[in-house]
């Protein structure tokens, strides 16, 4: 260690310090601009500079290395001076004042400046900017060359994409061939946006500071379950394809059943989309799924048994994810189901060919291999009663498994017409399989697709969706969607039924045609009746597919809102009964698999801190993260087109089940990973040392 005065205060710094990191470790700031702790010192803007004992002038601390018995004065009247002038001529030839929030901002703020030449205007040079790439500007007339842009860029991510171009006052950085950043091989990390302390390179997003991770990482911060997806996708680009299943598995249960069915809101937030097009993510947690081989079990450390026991009420997503999430905690835990086999909606309301059955039960045996106990068959009728049997604390889980009707006329009828979830139902469990030649469908989202894409495959010939909306407004899965097509599924767009009447063998539906008007509550356009456009059409059966609602028993004892859904508190998920927690769609309402997960660890979080634990579910299954900074250039790398999973050819899936979506082999699993633009490294690096808030 060495040790120095600064201002009067004694100061022990690491040797090989600088006198500016002494004295930041000191608690003592010192203003600074093109210093950052992981770059080599520059002493470029001079506003460092200090007085030392038995040294000439004024050195630039941050290149100035601390020695034993050092005396150092970091605030003086002359020093005072010396940064003020300095500042008017690092700012003499911006336009205007800095930009608010930069580094420039507030370190001119704290010190002020001092014109040198009064009167004096100088004549500004006019340098190249740049607000047509992807994701950031370039605007050199706020650029002071502190070059810490380019050694970011050169030096530490060896991209070499930028540099210092031109000499003396035509001097500024520019891509080295003048171009484009994507004619450029730029990679767009952003690591030079990270550490520009005047603004020249700015995000295109603007965002608070409270939301930056979310912001400038939100794939991960879009994902409810909050799963690292961009890690994950670093591993399998690396060919560390267990590794990258390790790490999911840290958050979710079900890595497989995601990989086939979740609706990626992380792929519609990736910042690769604003270049051409989002990294296949799902696609890529497929992958890593497919290639399990139950390594990660070794590595599974389940608590020591707590005394405690919690019941899980449905056994869907949420329900069983919190299962997992408790057993591992050490809690003893049973699963109540009423019907005949586990899984809730994912094994009742997803098709066998976007979810195989095999695939959901094997992510089943993996819950009750650690422990928690599944019985089928069972109703609950009453919270109260679980907890006078013994059991510490209950989940209420069993989601929106009734379909819902329009009240129409022939709505009710006991022939031909039903709900998608019923349909749905039926055919993953055998019950039904025939539904006529023709069938029609009403709504929009998944469940009317995967209605009419299921009774395609049981032995319909003609298959018709009737939308009220556009496509535009259709909220089911664009390419779900785009499948039906494919399968020669007819969508009548502004299109809603009016009436329902059997004759004979046939259901004869009157319908409207629709125009969209004002938007609703929801943000879509509201559709109206147009006028005189009444229409009919036959078919042998009607499916409602319009929404879902809960069954609940009334003896349950829980208070429901007006939509029919349990009413539980937002933080703690309580459902006004102590002891008893609520979640997953039977409280939010119709949503995902993704959403329904991050309800179970929500929940198991909440039952583990009610049972004498520290709610702190989540545990390690991947090795700590290596730091790697730099990457190798690749050309043309802004526009490597985004690679899709293969499907099955129409012809060779339309009489039967099988799974749609094909996997990625090695390569393209690899090429894919690799089109990532790393978005987490920017959130590495550290900060630069800025004023101390007034």
């Amino acid at each position: 260690m060495t040790t120095l005065s600064i201002d009067g205060k004694k100061v022990r710094a690491k040797k090989g310090s600088s006198v500016l990191e002494a004295a930041l470790g000191a608690g003592i700031y010192i203003p600074n601009l093109c210093y950052h702790p992981e770059m080599k010192p520059k002493a470029a803007c001079r506003l460092c500079v200090v007085e030392i004992d038995g040294l000439k002038g004024n050195p630039a601390s941050c290149s100035t290395l601390a020695a034993e018995g050092m005396t150092v004065i970091t605030n003086s009247p002359r020093l005072k001076k010396l940064r003020q002038n300095n500042m008017w001529l690092i700012q003499s030839e911006f336009d205007g004042q800095p930009d608010e929030n930069t580094a420039l901002k507030k370190v001119a703020d704290m010190i002020g400046e001092t014109c040198l030449l009064p009167g004096f205007n100088f004549e500004k040079t006019r340098r190249p900017s740049a607000t047509d790439d992807p994701l950031f500007t370039r605007d050199m007339n706020k650029c002071i060359l502190c070059g810490k842009c380019v050694e970011m860029c050169r030096e530490i991510r060896k991209a070499s994409v930028i540099g210092m171009m031109g000499r003396g006052i035509n001097t500024c950085v520019n891509t080295s061939s003048g171009k484009g950043l994507m004619d450029s091989d730029c990679r767009f990390c952003l690591a030079c946006v990270e550490v520009c302390p005047t603004g020249a390179l700015r995000d295109k997003i603007h965002y608070d500071e409270k939301d930056r991770e979310k912001t400038l990482l939100p794939c991960t911060g879009s994902c409810p379950a909050g799963i690292e997806v961009s890690r994950y996708v670093k591993l399998i680009a690396g060919k560390n394809f267990r590794e990258a299943l390790d790490l999911i598995r840290e958050k979710v249960p079900f890595p497989h059943t995601l990989g086939c069915v979740c609706t990626h809101p992380c792929e519609e937030k990736c910042r690769r989309g604003e270049i051409n097009s989002p990294i296949s993510i799902r696609e890529l947690k497929k992958f890593v799924a497919e290639k399990d081989n139950g390594s990660w079990r070794k590595k599974l450390n389940i608590s020591p048994d707590t005394g405690r026991k919690a019941a899980i009420v449905g056994s869907g997503p949420a329900g069983l994810s919190a299962a997992w999430f408790l057993r591992l905690k050490g809690h003893s835990v049973t699963v109540f189901e009423k019907s005949a086999h586990p899984g809730g909606m994912m094994r009742t309301g997803i098709p066998e060919y976007r979810l195989p059955s095999a695939i959901l039960g094997g992510e089943i045996r993996e819950i009750k291999k650690i422990g928690v106990q599944i019985k089928c068959n069972t109703e609950i009728t009453s919270a109260k009663e679980l907890l006078s049997s013994g059991f510490n604390s209950v989940f209420l889980a069993p989601g929106t498994g009734k379909g819902t009707k329009m009240p129409i006329q022939g709505s009710d009828l006991p022939e031909g017409v039903t709900d998608g979830i019923s349909l749905l139902g039926a055919i993953n469990t055998g019950e039904k399989t025939n539904y006529g030649k023709s069938v029609t469908i009403t709504g929009g989202g998944n469940v009317a697709i995967d209605s009419a894409r299921c009774v395609l495959r049981t032995g319909a010939e003609e298959v018709t969706i009737l939308y009220r909306r556009g496509r535009e407004e259709m909220p089911a899965a664009k390419e779900e969607i785009e499948e039906a097509l494919k399968e020669g599924i007819k969508i009548n767009f502004l299109t809603n039924p009016l009436a329902i009447t059997r004759s004979d063998d046939k259901l004869t539906i009157k319908c409207v045609k629709m125009a969209l008007g004002d938007p609703d509550e929801s943000g879509r356009k509201r559709p109206v009746p147009v006028e005189g456009s009444e229409f009919t059409t036959k078919t042998d059966t009607f499916v409602f597919a319009i929404g879902q609602k809960t069954d609940l028993p009334e003896t349950l004892e829980v208070t429901l809102n007006k939509k029919g859904l349990i009413e539980a508190d937002t933080k703690t998920l309580s459902c006004g009964i102590e002891g008893v927690f609520a979640g997953g769609d039977a409280v939010s309402g119709p949503a995902t698999v993704i959403d329904a997960i991050q309800a179970g660890r929500h929940a198991a979080s909440e039952m583990d801190k009610f049972m004498g634990g520290d709610g702190q579910i989540d545990y390690l299954l991947a090795k700590p993260e290596t730091e790697e900074s730099a990457f190798q250039k690749e050309e043309r790398f802004a526009f490597r087109e985004r690679t899709s999973s293969q499907t099955l050819p129409v012809e060779k899936r339309l009489n039967n089940f099988s799974q749609v979506e094909l996997c990625f082999n090695d390569d393209t699993a690899v090429a894919e990973a690799k089109r990532c633009l790393d978005c987490r490294f920017r959130l590495k690096i550290k900060k630069a040392p800025l004023p101390p808030e007034k």
